[in-house]
């Protein structure tokens, strides 16, 4: 009888931890390459149903490469334009509201005073305050993303050889579907299906949330109502903390232009717009598309924007997708995997 030994699952799961360090470190070591061939593996699954689209129609093969790369290159410089008014309207903003700013730190002082609590450590830290940190945090994010897309050239020349070798792609994944790997095919299909579906959702709602949260800024007079709109959608794509950042700038810019109770009002609009159409309606129409818990959200959003920085942050859900499709989806023992980091009971198994 054959003595087959193997390896303990402590000393497994320690290999499987360290390879993933080395592979994240390796990553982040050539984030500067990595982070824009992702975002144009991204783009190009968004506009791939045009390319779809047209074959079905039988267009042109030029078009089949064209049209997908002009709606990239519409969007790539979208985003290009929107991250660098975005950069110079926070270093404006930022040396304009100084006096106002000081006015309410003396009227926070006086109102302590009144309360018996004026001590010395609140005064100091009130002096301390300064709006400037605030938009240069905000300005810093907003310049790591916009140093990604510096990267144009680079991004450009990848999502055009993406476009041109789209077709060829296609047909080998089909005949590796029935004869070579058909579990990495369909693994690879499903996250094709579900990063689209939760670009087109979350661009959907976020479009939503945009248009209110700029009427409720035109509402309340708060400066650059339809810039703050544009990063509410941008940030959108961040899950759990993308709300946070989007309501930072006009809050901030309702306390300076409006005072303590236009800041209230900002941060009350931004929180009932987002419970209503993130939290009750949005969920509805997303379903099970990303297939991750909201622990493996967070954990997914800490762990890539540690590696690649603001970029990571915005394709935090997609590229999660992607590790799960390659190392859980096409592994016929991943299913208790893919149960955990999804938080639902596989199919057929006891509760």
């Amino acid at each position: 009888m054959t003595d087959q030994r193997s390896l303990p699952r402590a000393l497994i799961v320690l290999l499987c931890t360290a390879s993933a360090v080395v592979t994240l470190a390796g990553i982040r070591a050539v984030g500067s390459i990595i982070g824009p061939v992702l975002l144009a593996l991204v783009l190009i699954l968004a506009v791939a149903p045009v390319r779809t689209w047209l074959q079905s129609r039988h267009a042109p093969g030029w078009t089949l490469v064209a049209v997908p790369l002009t709606l990239v290159l519409f969007l790539l410089f979208g985003m290009v334009a929107v991250l660098t008014l975005s950069v110079a309207q926070m270093a404006t903003l930022a040396s304009t509201y100084g006096r106002q700013f000081d006015q309410l730190v003396v009227q926070a002082q006086r109102f302590a005073a009144e309360l018996g609590i004026g001590t010395q450590q609140m005064n100091q830290a009130l002096k301390t305050l300064d709006p400037g940190k605030i938009f240069e945090l905000l300005s810093g994010f907003a310049s790591g993303l916009l140093g990604v897309f510096s990267a144009l050239l680079l991004i450009v020349v990848v999502v055009l050889a993406m476009c041109l070798d789209a077709r060829s792609f296609s047909q080998v994944l089909s005949s590796q579907a029935a004869t070579g790997r058909p579990r990495l095919i369909q693994a690879l299909g499903s996250f094709a299906d579900k990063t689209r579906r939760y670009l087109v959702v979350s661009t959907a709602f976020g479009l939503i949330c945009a248009v209110l949260d700029v009427g409720a800024l035109w509402v309340l007079d708060v400066p650059l109502p339809l810039l703050w709109g544009v990063l509410a959608l941008i940030t959108n794509y961040i899950p759990n903390v993308g709300f946070v950042i989007g309501l930072i700038p006009p809050a901030l810019l309702g306390l300076l232009q409006g005072g303590p109770k236009t800041l209230l009002l900002v941060i009350a609009s931004y929180m009932v717009i987002n419970f209503v159409v993130q939290s009750l309606v949005q969920p509805k129409f997303l379903g099970d598309a990303v297939g991750l818990s909201t622990t493996m959200t967070f954990l997914s959003l800490l762990v890539w924007a540690f590696v690649l920085g603001p970029l990571g942050a915005l394709l935090a859900i997609p590229l999660s997708l992607l590790t799960r499709a390659l190392l859980i989806d096409s592994d016929p023992d991943g299913e208790w995997a893919a149960a955990l980091i999804s938080g639902e009971a596989p199919a057929g198994g006891r509760p």
